[in-house]
């Protein structure tokens, strides 16, 4: 998904094609600046116009930063941008990281050594279908009331942490007129779709730019082409951009940024060649060619573009965020967004297409584009049931309280808690289970027998069942994601209302988080539940999943060959399965739901694979293609599959 911090001596490193030695030029006056009176911008005092991609560091594993980045700069563009995933990087209040996956520094260096330019988004709030919006959920434990994304003293204080103990010592160095490729920073996000409007918010979020930063860094807001979100997204003395996609009028959708910026270049800070999907919705798909077209007619104008996204990439673990409309829609592991590059970096035909107009106006670099990363096919992987979710949380410690608890308040950011509770009283037959608000699916038991699921995307929030006084009630609650745009982002996970049977509060729960998020923890609960499982001499007749083996865990094997060019990307296929997570060697690749598609298989990069003997964990929610006793399978195919069959379509 390092190297050191310190100031790089020079200027921009210009890579010698075919090798990594690299020219250091003399001269170390760096300036990138707005030219109001030519409605330009100038880098070292020369007119300049920029072409850039959208690439998300947290979504493309580290090994293959490199080959994307070059394939972007390839294609004749000559800056890349990314968001910085502030939840990502400060998982739990003043513990950062920057490793792996989100080492940040890395690949802002590796972006200059493939001459890349870099614009940064560091949000806070960065939506990008991710959860919450790439803000922290702990914020929501901190304080239930806060008001985030305004001036609310208890979020700013957390957002003035996070940018000045741990993100802007990273950045500095990293600044162009400090020898680094960083040329903007954007300030907030899109804020002009928010309800607040806060400018005594974003003019402080500008303050503390400018008191890390000095004038040594061009700071800019982005905002939809329309006067009414620039009304609230405009910060005085940041330059407002606009965003749009492929097929309108683009003189037209430009008019409302030179309201605001009457002199200065024309930007595009977001052109969608693609869109993004939900879960149980059509994968989206726009015409090539009604990109190229629009991407013709801005550069026709001078104007500076950059392309969201160039390279989708991959939502890996609980990274996938919700939207909010009509009801609740979750978004899919993948994040391919009909981009340029695919989900698995290679070249599509909307990647040779849009290089033919680039290079109408910037010059292609010397060589030859990178190939698609070899693909394999390692076949069928059998899979045999390790234990259900109830016999783990036995073996897990429990927070007891009179009323159920969210997610947020037992320390959860995402993944499953099982809640559970004695029935106090006799009921009618069936009784009425309503858990409203939950946050976003959930499972009933009574005692071993399944009930049903509650659903906030369905908005079922009723369930009849049977109860006797004394059994026991379980409400396995899943989080989707929370919502990553709009005025509803304070997205509380799990049961978020009392719960009422008959009419009555049930009170007096035991609440057991599964330790999904922190895979040390999770490997550990998961070896002793499957030595509890052999040392019982496989007896799988007291296990607690739904009569289908769902609300189980799966194990498998497989191998791959010892030879020079394995491991290879390969994708994960699950037929017959119905929901759930799976995990490679550990790494946790994500959500899957081929019920409802689109997305019918998992992209498995090559860095996480190994020579010999590789592993395979599911945890499946719904149903299994098996008995609990039988052994069933997977497979691992050299096809990807993000646009099959959705309900009713």
């Amino acid at each position: 998904m390092m190297l050191s911090t310190g100031v790089w001596a020079g200027v921009l490193l210009l890579q010698v094609l075919g090798g990594n030695s690299f020219k250091v030029p003399e001269n170390d006056n760096r300036t990138f600046v707005i030219d109001y009176d030519n409605d330009q911008f100038l880098k070292d005092g020369k007119p300049f116009r920029y072409i850039s991609g959208s690439m998300h560091y947290f979504r493309t594993v580290p090994s293959e930063w490199r080959d994307r980045l070059r394939k972007l700069r390839m294609a004749g563009f000559n800056a890349v941008q990314t968001y910085i995933e502030w939840a990502s990087h400060e998982p739990e209040p003043d513990v950062y990281d920057f490793h792996g996956i989100l080492d940040l520094e890395t690949f802002i260096r590796t972006a200059q050594e493939e001459d890349l330019l870099v614009i940064l988004r560091p949000g806070p709030f960065i939506d990008a279908e991710r959860d919450m919006g790439g803000l922290p959920y702990w914020l929501l434990r901190k304080n239930k009331d806060m008001k985030l994304r305004s001036s609310d003293p208890t979020y700013v204080k957390e957002v003035d942490d996070w940018y000045v103990n741990a993100l802007f010592p990273k950045i500095k160095p990293l600044l162009y007129a400090n020898g680094g490729p960083v040329i903007m920073i954007q300030v907030e996000n899109e804020y002009g779709s928010y309800s607040a409007c806060d400018y005594a918010y974003t003019t402080h979020l500008r303050s503390l730019y400018e008191e890390a930063f000095g004038d040594s860094v061009l700071l800019f807001t982005t905002d939809g082409a329309g006067t009414g979100y620039l009304k609230c997204g405009k910060i005085q003395d940041v330059y407002s951009t606009v965003d749009f996609g492929a097929g309108g009028d683009v003189s037209s959708s430009f008019e409302p940024m030179r309201l605001f910026e009457p002199r200065g270049p024309l930007v595009n800070s977001e052109f969608y060649p693609g869109w993004l999907d939900h879960w149980g919705e059509p994968h989206s798909k726009v015409d090539s060619q009604t990109v190229a077209k629009s991407l013709d007619d801005m550069l026709k104008l001078n104007a500076s573009v950059n392309m969201y996204m160039f390279h989708g990439g991959t939502s890996f673990g609980f990274g996938a965020g919700a939207n909010l409309g009509s009801s609740y829609q979750a978004c899919p592991t993948s994040y391919d967004y009909d981009a340029p590059l695919s989900e698995a970096g290679d070249p599509t035909e909307k990647y040779w297409v849009l290089r033919n107009i680039t290079q109408k106006y910037l010059p292609l670099p010397a060589g030859d584009v990178p190939p698609p990363s070899p693909k394999y096919s390692y076949g069928k992987v059998n899979m045999t049931i390790l234990g259900s979710v109830l016999q783990l949380g036995n073996l897990l410690k429990a927070v007891n309280a009179t009323y159920p608890l969210t997610f947020e308040d037992l320390f959860v950011s995402n993944g499953i808690v099982v809640y559970q509770t004695t029935v106090p009283f006799r009921t009618s037959n069936p009784a009425k289970l309503s858990i409203t608000e939950v946050h976003d699916r959930a499972y009933v038991f009574v005692d071993q027998q399944y009930v049903g699921v509650a659903s906030r995307e369905e908005s079922i929030y009723d369930l009849p069942l049977q109860s006797l006084p004394n059994q026991t009630l379980t409400i396995v609650a899943e989080s989707q994601g929370r919502v990553c745009y709009g005025s509803q982002i304070n997205d509380f996970k799990g049961l978020t209302k009392n719960v009422t049977l008959s009419g009555q509060v049930l009170e007096n729960w035991k609440m057991v988080p599964l330790p999904l998020t922190n895979i040390t923890t999770f490997m550990m609960a998961r070896n002793h539940l499957e030595h509890k499982i052999a040392t019982s001499n496989g007896d799988h007749d007291s296990l607690q999943g739904t009569p289908a083996g769902g609300m189980s865990f799966y194990k498998g094997t497989f191998e791959i060959p010892s030879a020079p060019d394995h491991p290879q990307d390969t994708f994960l296929r699950l037929d017959g399965w119905m929901k759930g997570i799976a995990w490679v060697n550990d790494f946790n690749l994500g959500r899957y739901w081929p019920e409802v598609g689109p997305q019918v298989t998992l992209y498995v990069p090559r860095a996480i694979l190994k020579q010999g003997s590789n592993s395979i964990y599911l945890l499946e929610q719904e149903a299994s293609p098996c008995g609990v006793q039988s052994t069933c399978s997977v497979s691992l195919q050299s096809t990807h599959e993000i646009a099959g069959p959705t309900p009713d379509h």
